[in-house]
């Protein structure tokens, strides 16, 4: 066992690791010689969670059906209110993409509903995650399509059944991890290029960890190519099963500021942006170029990196790294909402 495994190995309680293990074990045995998966063992590794409409741990969720033909709908996460008066309460909304490399995991998946019921608690917003179509089977862009379409679903239908009043969507987030890191970007370029919505205002983006890449192979890439939880083999297969047939990493979906890059994001009112970095994710150089690159546009972002934290350490509750992390989003977004007030 390397260095960092042992490293991250024992911070992990047994139910994480039994968890990670059934996901490792789906991720290896799912895929097939010709870059195919096979759903049916995936399925039966990626353990799901039903919504709750009972407050589960102060929080209560449902699922709303946007379009039954490509599968695409969202589970919304809803706080307890600290008031019976709903006229008081003002919840700021954040539009969630969860990981999995484009290929897995949905936004019903244990870890994935974990997450966003921790982050709805903690920061008190209402959380609409997205389950998206999954690549190989759907290819970029269908991902960015099924993302911004819900965006325009919410738009468009403010007073849908169970969807709570006290939703501000004045005060709207794109957020999301690893390959919904990448998604949170592309949408928020989609939404800002858009300019035609009634309802929402998008006032910040956060990217955990946003899974970016390229041809040139990164001090990060070499060094961690055989970290436990993500392998450069690993993150190249990802890459060939998601992007269009012949394109390589550097395409404008993987290299957002690469030599292929087609969308100048410094025309965009581009929202404010906390990017969250792990040192021990190989992924790490790519994500720190993504918060230079939009500096250099001229936009407002933040860094923020954990140098013991590996690639979806934020999965793991007890980390010390995850309570680092919620807190920071949630100063984030008091401090955007506080702003857009002004």
């Amino acid at each position: 066992m390397s260095k960092n495994s042992s490293l991250v190995s024992q911070d992990l309680s047994w139910r994480d690791r039994f968890y990670r293990s059934m996901i490792g074990f789906g991720i290896k045995y799912s895929r097939r010689s010709d870059n195919t998966i096979n759903r049916w063992i995936m399925n039966f590794c990626d353990l799901k969670a039903p919504p709750s409409k009972q407050p589960l741990e102060g929080i209560k969720t449902f699922d709303t059906m946007v379009d039954a033909t490509r599968n695409l709908w969202y589970r919304v996460f809803i706080p307890s209110p600290n008031t019976e008066d709903a006229n008081t309460i003002n919840m700021p909304v954040i539009f969630y993409f969860h990981g999995g490399g484009f290929a897995y995991m949905s936004a019903s998946s244990i870890r994935c509903d974990g997450l966003c019921r921790r982050l709805s608690k903690q920061t008190g917003t209402v959380i609409i995650s997205v389950n998206y179509r999954l690549s190989p089977e759907h290819r970029y862009p269908y991902q960015y399509e099924d993302g911004f379409d819900v965006l325009k679903f919410i738009d468009n239908n403010t007073n849908l059944e169970d969807f709570p009043s006290y939703a501000n969507l004045n005060q709207c987030f794109i957020a999301g991890d690893s390959a919904g890191g990448n998604l949170a970007h592309h949408v928020t370029v989609k939404a800002c290029e858009y300019d035609q919505f009634k309802n929402i205002k998008l006032i910040g983006l956060i990217a955990i960890q946003p899974f970016f890449g390229g041809e040139e192979r990164t001090e990060s890439e070499i060094r961690l190519a055989e970290s436990p939880f993500l392998s450069v083999k690993g993150t190249d297969w990802l890459w060939k099963a998601f992007l269009p047939q012949g394109s390589d990493r550097d395409h404008p979906a993987s290299n957002v500021f690469g030599p292929k890059s087609s969308v100048d994001i410094s025309r965009l009112k581009f929202p404010t942006t906390m990017v969250f970095v792990g040192g021990l994710d190989l992924l790490h150089d790519w994500q720190v170029r993504y918060h230079e690159g939009l500096k250099k546009c001229g936009k407002e972002a933040y860094l923020i990196e954990y140098p013991n934290a590996f690639h979806s350490f934020y999965g793991v509750a007890e980390l010390p790294e995850t309570a680092l992390l919620m807190k920071e989003v949630e100063n984030f977004i008091q401090k955007q909402s506080a702003t857009a007030h002004m």
